[in-house]
């Protein structure tokens, strides 16, 4: 029926029966965090348990490292489980008469672990997630946050290769969900686990998400990086669920940087500098090296004033000048735009020079992006 254009609601009112999934196709690299994101009954909680099998998908394939989960008998079910993947749930599921250690070393016990070893993994786990100190405490003493940290720790004890993550944080009260959010980046920076995260909070996604899926009525509508969707929604549905997202958090110096065009070499004179600045309309330059690295910038004024003293390119040039890298949010840019009276040079890992940052072109790069998603372009 949903091959013959039939939706989702009329199926379910003509057959009593839902459209879980339907034709959902996406790779998931390795140590990337993957966020699944959509309403409530978009799918995506479906999608996870599809992954492990907590739900048996009705047709499809499901392949990790070659190896089709979809088609495992029992016995391989149950080592893939323990041994490939592992679940966070948002509930925590913690056995509550145990003890933080003994509920962390759980899946090692279960898979026949000699206590002295899992115990050993186990204190790692706890350690990682910064629970040290608590090994003995019984879960039930403790806050939503560390509760939390148990059921991290649990799943990171086996050293899964893939961790699927099932609105682990939407529980937390949103300081306790902010501080889990950076927990897991920091984790993750250490470990760079294979992650998919299940989120129906957009400010989540794009905190966490190397890359978004976004699902409705059993589809991915899009999937893309935080900026390919913010920036190129593929449909209505995806505009309207990202609108009113923050830019300025998401969008980065590379986003609104200009090509550094003209610079002037640090080895030209004035005269170049000033010719360069007149035929560009522009009342500043930057002076490079020759392997493109900042060594200043040239202001139009102390230029001629330079000729008229007869002083050197060298003797008027402004060295501090202010640089970012390419990937800094464009939030923490605009107090600095504010209080510079210089363009920001953007620079990468060998100082060269990549960009320049103006006022202009942060409000023309915001705005230029929410025409877009107006549909004003």
């Amino acid at each position: 029926m949903v091959e013959q254009g039939v939706s989702k609601q009329e199926i379910f009112e003509r057959t009593r029966q839902t459209v879980g999934l339907y034709k959902v196709n996406f790779d998931v690299y390795e140590g990337e965090t993957f966020v699944l994101m959509g309403l409530s009954g978009s799918g995506k909680s479906t999608l996870l348990r599809c992954l492990n099998r907590l739900i048996d998908p009705s047709d499809g394939h499901i392949l990790v490292d070659g190896d089709d989960i979809a088609t495992m008998d029992d016995k391989e079910l149950r080592q893939a489980r323990r041994k490939k993947m592992s679940m966070v749930f948002q509930s925590f599921a913690l056995l509550p008469h145990r003890t933080v250690i003994d509920n962390v070393a759980f899946g090692l016990e279960i898979q026949g672990i000699p206590k002295k070893e899992r115990y050993a993994k186990a204190e790692e786990a706890i350690s990682k997630v910064g629970l040290k100190g608590y090994e003995t405490s019984k879960t039930s003493q403790l806050s939503g946050g560390m509760q939390q940290r148990v059921g991290l720790a649990r799943a990171l004890a086996t050293d899964p290769d893939v961790l699927l993550m099932d609105e682990a944080f939407s529980a937390l009260d949103p300081l306790i969900r902010s501080e889990m959010q950076d927990e897991l980046l920091a984790l993750q920076d250490k470990l760079k686990k294979t992650i998919v995260f299940i989120s129906h909070d957009l400010d989540e996604a794009l905190k966490l998400g190397d890359r978004i899926a976004i699902m409705k009525d059993g589809v991915i509508a899009q999937i893309g990086t935080a900026e390919e969707i913010l920036t190129n929604p593929a449909d209505d549905y995806v505009s309207e669920f990202v609108a009113g997202v923050d830019r300025t958090k998401i969008l980065t110096a590379e986003n609104v940087m200009k090509r550094p065009e003209p610079v002037v070499s640090i080895n030209a004179g004035l005269t170049v500098a000033m010719q360069l600045m007149k035929k560009h309309g522009i009342s500043s330059i930057f002076a490079v090296d020759a392997d493109k690295k900042i060594k200043g910038i040239l202001l139009i004024d102390d230029a001629v004033q330079a000729v008229k003293d007869k002083k050197t390119l060298h003797d008027v040039l402004v060295t501090d000048v202010p640089v970012v890298a390419p990937d800094l949010p464009v939030r923490d840019i605009i107090p600095m735009v504010a209080d510079s009276n210089f363009p920001l040079a953007v620079i990468n890992d060998n100082e060269k020079l990549i960009g320049v940052i103006v006022r202009g072109s942060i409000l023309g790069a915001l705005a230029i992006k929410e025409d877009d998603q107006n549909g004003l372009t």
